[in-house]
């Protein structure tokens, strides 16, 4: 097991990328933190793994609040005595005009997307230093931090800042043995991405630009953050990982180069 005996807090967890991060997670031995907005949904996530031999609990908390980041980490440490790993998945978008988005809208996106994963890794690596043994933060992040689109500005920005982010948290935390890396997904077959795709005419525009040929799983970026958290990824620091399928360097619809 990568993870045995870790105990990691998993963001955005109630569903997704988040969830499929809890469960393989606690797979390689973690004691898992599951959390989010949604109580049900947590509470259920939670016992599928204590259900499966794993071992979790579920904290109610919107990452954006100051106080519910700190409740989180606290709560943790009551329940398991320490903490080893974050992952910030949580995050959410706005799509609009550009002329049309306000400043609420643009203030939810970066609480949640950006400013959530600054304030949990700041709380939780004041954790990992008292404790003394280091620890690993992976934030995950999108290849919209480095491809763009007209109707997603809020969410761009953020996640490019996340990758930023990454790369200082990293110098910052290094010296007390916390590793900070990235996750950076492609299209992934989300709740979200599962409504799309039942639209055929823009599941073939997806396809067009994405080489592997299909859409990623939830587990295939789970497996990729356990990576990043795990000691097989120890010598990566301030790094962006990409599993986008291709995504990236297919310059052009696939068609145009037949």
């Amino acid at each position: 097991m990568k993870l045995k005996d870790k105990v990691a807090i998993i963001t955005g967890s109630t569903k997704g990328i988040g969830e499929a991060c809890a469960k393989e997670f606690a797979k390689e031995g973690a004691r898992v933190v599951v959390t989010g907005r949604t109580v049900p949904l947590g509470e259920e996530v939670a016992e599928e793994i204590n259900a499966s031999g794993g071992e979790a609990i579920f904290v109610q908390g919107d990452v954006s609040r100051r106080a519910d980041v700190d409740n989180l980490v606290d709560a943790t440490v009551d329940h398991f005595g320490g903490l080893d790993i974050v992952v910030n998945n949580a995050g959410v978008n706005h799509s609009a005009n550009f002329f049309e988005i306000t400043d609420d809208d643009w203030d939810w996106v970066m609480g949640v997307d950006l400013k959530g994963a600054f304030m949990l890794s700041q709380s939780a690596a004041r954790v990992m230093v008292e404790q003394g043994r280091g620890g690993a933060i992976v934030n995950v992040s999108s290849v919209m931090a480095v491809l763009a689109l007209a109707d997603q500005v809020p969410y761009c920005a953020a996640k490019g800042g996340v990758n930023q982010l990454t790369k200082a948290m990293a110098l910052a935390l290094i010296e007390h043995g916390i590793r900070v890396n990235c996750c950076a997904p492609g299209p992934v077959m989300t709740e979200l991405m599962e409504r799309v795709v039942h639209n055929k005419e823009k599941h073939d525009k997806l396809m067009e630009r994405l080489p592997i040929g299909h859409i990623a799983s939830c587990e295939e970026i789970a497996r990729v953050c356990v990576f990043l958290a795990s000691d097989d990824s120890s010598y990566f620091i301030g790094q962006t990982i990409y599993p986008d399928g291709g995504r990236m360097i297919q310059s052009f619809p696939r068609q145009m180069e037949k």
